[in-house]
């Protein structure tokens, strides 16, 4: 059994159902186009760090269940999950949940809108939580994260339910979206007594903003 699990969440690339940000200044088709070479890209770089050491999944919305099997088995994932409903914390917090339902002992989860993303980045987190890391982040320039990495003290039995505050915030609920993400979910962990290790800043590609960098 695998014990690694790499979570990509993305959403179908099609006009009006993903980077409605970006569609405003781009138009809907060639946002929908911005958001496929961004999830390939993903999805390549995740290839690479998981090799036959860890489980790729692709979490998506915007589709059915066949549809995504088919669109996420075509782009090398291993397995093909959907998001479901609800906020990105506690869609977050479902692969948490499933993580320990199938016995997985480090899981790393990652968007799909990063331009810079390398497999070494995601080879960096793993290692951490090989080397009992309980928390790992990547900060976002933009104040998010990147990517959420637990190790397995924090997935199994009652201490997924410390994950979970997580993704609830500390004194007050996470501001989804905002500046101020990283930071709350730093708070969280502080009150928890996690130790967070953090990785390189990265950016992320979600606004109009946002893509005049990488022009």
């Amino acid at each position: 059994m695998i014990g690694a699990r790499l979570v990509i969440l993305a959403r179908w690339p099609a006009p009006g159902r993903c980077k409605r940000r970006l569609a405003v200044e781009l138009g809907g088709a060639r946002a929908a186009a911005v958001q496929a070479r961004l999830t390939a890209h993903g999805l390549a770089a995740a290839r690479l760090a998981c090799g036959n050491q860890a489980e790729l999944v692709l979490a998506t919305s915007g589709l059915g269940p066949a549809a995504a099997r088919r669109w996420g088995l075509g782009q090398g994932a291993d397995r093909v999950l959907l998001q479901g409903q609800g906020s990105l914390g506690l869609r977050l917090q479902r692969q948490v949940v499933r993580a320990r339902r199938d016995r997985i002992r480090r899981l790393l989860l990652i968007g799909s809108d990063l331009p810079e993303l390398a497999a070494a980045d995601l080879e960096q987190a793993f290692r951490a939580l090989e080397a009992e890391a309980s928390l790992v982040l990547g900060p976002a320039v933009d104040g998010g994260y990147w990517l959420i990495g637990f190790g397995c003290s924090l997935i199994k039995g009652g201490r997924s339910a410390t994950a979970a505050r997580l993704f609830a915030g500390a004194d007050r609920p996470i501001r989804w979206g905002s500046a101020a993400v990283l930071q709350q979910t730093l708070a969280a962990a502080g009150q928890q007594g996690l130790a967070v290790t953090l990785l390189a800043e990265r950016a992320d590609l979600d606004r109009p903003a946002d893509l005049r960098r990488w022009r």
